[in-house]
């Protein structure tokens, strides 16, 4: 989402990558990449900026100061990757929060499944983390929220965000809380369609006390799954590490968008996958939602003074891993153009759909030599 590379380079990645416009549905999925230990963060850029996407206090460092302040390190006893926001300055009115945003410098393309294994997540009186994905000219090629909540709740948001067009209709999904249905940002004040886990033990504190879990987001053509399985319960398949995992073994998801409502291959192109924790702004500070659980003025009584209030306000991870539809690689990596990872965004980033730089041409023109590239073998 911050790396910015030539229409030219764009396009020969996605001839070079046959999956991008597969147009089968599969649910077995052979083992593509892993974000894990000594070098989880190799292969991400932090935003290096203030909070210009979503109106948070806080300010996403880059690389460099998140190492030296540790807000972003590997803990060498657990080689669990921590994310967290600064919770030992006192911070001066006017000010704003050191915290962490990180994006995937790979997109992974329709016929994706990535697990991530969580022991901690963030939470606390102004605090909105999420764990999620999108496409890098939003809101073309769409948004997938697999973990998202604010403040003091206790139940993980999932959630779409996409043009208009795209709606959950019919879904197979444990979850009866269904807060909308409608994908369209443009619709409900980009609210999305939103599936709440009904479990305690998705987010917060009781996701924290139950020793965490594993998230599985499934990108098929079929329609887009979301798996939450807490420790005691994670699947031997992620749990040993398996190079080929089947999502059909895992059981209804809690949360689905079929094709039927939603035409994964119109409306989602290739996904980088983010994690990020910001403070008050548009979902958290919104005072409506802010009081349900919390007291007081989110910025002024949280973000500045003391930081003892985000000793909560981190992610400990075990790892993320990402799988693709057997004989293929549905990873998109950055052309070598692109800047490294760790670096600043792209000057003049000024908003989140400028930051957003999509693939929609270069799908199209892939679509249209389909018959040509069959012939070569690349399909």
């Amino acid at each position: 989402m911050l790396q910015t590379s030539g229409m030219l380079s764009s396009c020969l990645a996605f001839l070079a990558t046959p999956s991008v416009v597969s147009l089968v549905s599969a649910t077995q999925y052979s083992f593509s990449k892993e974000y894990y230990g000594s070098t989880f963060f190799d292969d991400w850029t932090f935003y290096n900026n203030y909070d210009n996407l979503t109106n948070g206090d806080a300010i996403f460092v880059s690389a460099q100061v998140a190492a030296s302040a540790q807000l972003a390190y590997v803990d060498t006893t657990t080689s669990h990757a921590i994310i967290k926001v600064d919770n030992t300055t006192t911070v001066p009115y006017n000010d704003k929060r050191n915290t962490v945003r990180i994006t995937s410098n790979d997109s992974f393309a329709v016929g994706s499944v990535w697990v991530t294994d969580m022991y901690h997540v963030p939470y606390g009186c102004s605090v909105w983390p999420a764990w999620w994905s999108q496409a890098p000219k939003w809101p073309e090629g769409g948004e997938i929220d697999t973990f998202e909540g604010v403040n003091l709740q206790t139940l993980n948001q999932m959630s779409l965000h996409t043009e208009p067009g795209c709606t959950q209709v019919s879904p197979n999904e444990t979850s009866t809380l269904v807060n909308s249905t409608d994908c369209s940002y443009d619709a409900n004040s980009n609210q999305g369609c939103i599936v709440t886990d009904p479990s305690t033990a998705s987010y917060g504190e009781g996701f924290a006390s139950s020793g965490g879990g594993a998230f599985v987001t499934e990108f098929a053509t079929s329609g887009i799954s979301i798996w939450f399985f807490p420790r005691s319960q994670i699947p031997s398949e992620l749990s040993s590490n398996a190079s080929t995992i089947d999502t059909t073994t895992f059981g209804t998801p809690v949360g689905n968008w079929p094709s039927t409502g939603c035409n994964i291959n119109q409306y989602f192109e290739p996904q980088q996958l983010i994690f990020d924790i910001t403070l008050c702004g548009d979902f958290a500070g919104n005072s409506a939602i802010f009081n349900e659980t919390c007291t007081g003025v989110c910025y002024n009584d949280y973000v500045i003074g003391p930081p003892s209030g985000y000793d909560n306000a981190y992610f400990e991870i075990g790892y993320v891993r990402v799988f693709s539809t057997p004989g293929s690689n549905t990873t998109i990596s950055p052309s070598t153009s692109g800047s490294a990872a760790g670096s600043s965004p792209t000057t003049g980033s000024a908003t989140s759909v400028e930051i957003r730089q999509g693939y929609v041409w270069a799908l199209t023109a892939v679509l249209l030599g389909v018959v040509g590239l069959s012939g070569s073998g690349l399909l």
